[in-house]
């Protein structure tokens, strides 16, 4: 039995073809997105921009960093179980922090670098369009061959007033907005409990998802970035549609949409049903699973997600958390453990390294960019924290005879 309501009726999806439809649609999307991902490309816009030295820099720690194989031959690992950990940490707040970071991994000689990155940067057009973000991604993806890195497109990100005069002409739509400064429009958030509460992306208001989708798009042509965090479920419903047929798009969805059960992931495996891709698949990469859920519970999602016939979607829990996103002292590493135990695979993700330090919180996300830049030696440490706590839990997850997965630099052999 079929669904008894669509998701969209006739003119929401007219909305969400005329704003793909204004980017050239999915065939020039998909093009577009594959051209900036070339690392030539790259690396030709972020010296023009004037971040051609720091990408110097990263090319020269990449030499350094420690390698899987070295591990696996001091230690003799053998991988005799089923059960595969992905390997992410979150918190890559611009260029020069994810260098530090870089910097501090390639000293030390030892820490792993993770597969997957994740950064909660707000996608103002000033990170997006003046090289930072490209720079970001070159770092990031190109020359330490991160598998995945993920943006954050805030629906609140104040935007000028031709983005939102564009988007209201395409989509024929009206926006409640204000006005945070001279020739900018930004949403009005009306649940905000703090500053940082809802991250200002929960919040997809009547048609918000709307600024939600011209954010990733145009983040996606101006730089290559394919992969999105997505945290409110009608922008999940709205991302499943508008990117059925832009194969080189894809999202995360957020542990912040609270799937603590069963019954409210089967919510979204009804969504992604509902606008498959042609070869079956759903633009929905990744899906990280609440904080509350049990390792029984996450087990059952992983078995139901097979059952489904929906392939190419991770499943993920974090392993330890911002001393403000939650549980003091939380510690999902043991449930993880039973997790690969069963045979599950799981993708492993460190909000912070499970110590208390500063700029280690939820907090240091929504910095202004002077104080971010200002504070960027010191959120790159965190980030090296993370990974080193990744590291070394991934490692210890090998001596079980578990694989785990890496980024490309990690690798002799890639």
């Amino acid at each position: 039995m079929g669904l008894h309501f669509k998701f969209f009726n006739d003119k929401e999806l007219k909305q969400m073809d005329a704003l793909k439809g204004a980017y050239g649609g999915a065939v020039e999307i998909v093009k577009t997105i594959e051209q900036m991902r070339n690392y030539e490309e790259r690396k030709k816009v972020a010296a023009e921009k004037g971040f051609g030295e720091m990408l110097e820099k990263a090319e020269q720690y990449a030499g350094t960093l420690a390698k899987v194989e070295d591990f696996i031959e001091k230690e003799n690992i053998q991988f005799t179980k089923e059960g595969v950990a992905t390997t992410q940490v979150s918190g890559f707040q611009g260029a020069p922090v994810t260098l530090r970071g870089m910097q501090r991994m390639a000293e030390d000689g030892e820490t792993l670098v993770p597969a997957e990155f994740i950064s909660v940067m707000a996608l103002s057009e000033d990170y997006v369009l003046n090289g930072e973000l490209i720079t970001t991604l070159a770092m990031a993806e190109n020359i330490m061959g991160a598998s995945k890195y993920c943006n954050t497109n805030l629906v609140g990100t104040p935007l000028s007033d031709e983005s939102y005069a564009r988007l209201e002409k395409i989509t024929g739509e009206k926006f409640e907005t204000y006005v945070p400064q001279a020739g900018m429009r930004a949403l009005v958030l009306k649940n905000m409990g703090t500053v940082f509460g809802n991250l200002g992306g929960v919040e997809v208001a009547n048609n918000n998802h709307l600024v939600y989708l011209d954010g990733i798009t145009r983040a996606a042509v101006n730089t290559g970035g394919d992969f999105y965090l997505n945290p409110s479920w009608s922008s999940i419903a709205a991302a499943c549609y508008y990117a059925r047929d832009i194969k080189n798009l894809t999202f995360k969805i957020s542990m912040l949409l609270s799937t603590q059960s069963p019954m409210q992931f089967r919510m979204l495996l009804n969504i992604f049903k509902e606008y498959l891709r042609d070869d079956g698949t759903t633009p929905i990469y990744e899906v990280n699973l609440g904080n509350g859920m049990s390792p029984e519970m996450f087990i059952q999602c992983a078995n139901e997600l097979k059952e489904s016939g929906i392939t190419g979607v991770s499943l993920a829990a974090h392993l330890r958390i911002n001393p403000d996103l939650g549980l003091k002292d939380f510690d999902w590493t043991e449930n993880a453990h039973n997790v690969l135990a069963s045979g599950t695979n799981i993708t492993i993700k460190y909000e912070s390294d499970g110590t208390s330090r500063p700029m280690d919180t939820m907090e240091a996300y929504f910095l202004s960019k002077e104080d971010r830049l200002a504070h960027a030696e010191q959120i790159g440490d965190v980030i090296y924290y993370k990974c080193v706590r990744c590291s070394k839990d991934a490692k210890d997850i090998m001596k079980m005879g578990h694989k785990a997965t890496f980024a490309d630099i990690s690798y002799r052999s890639k």
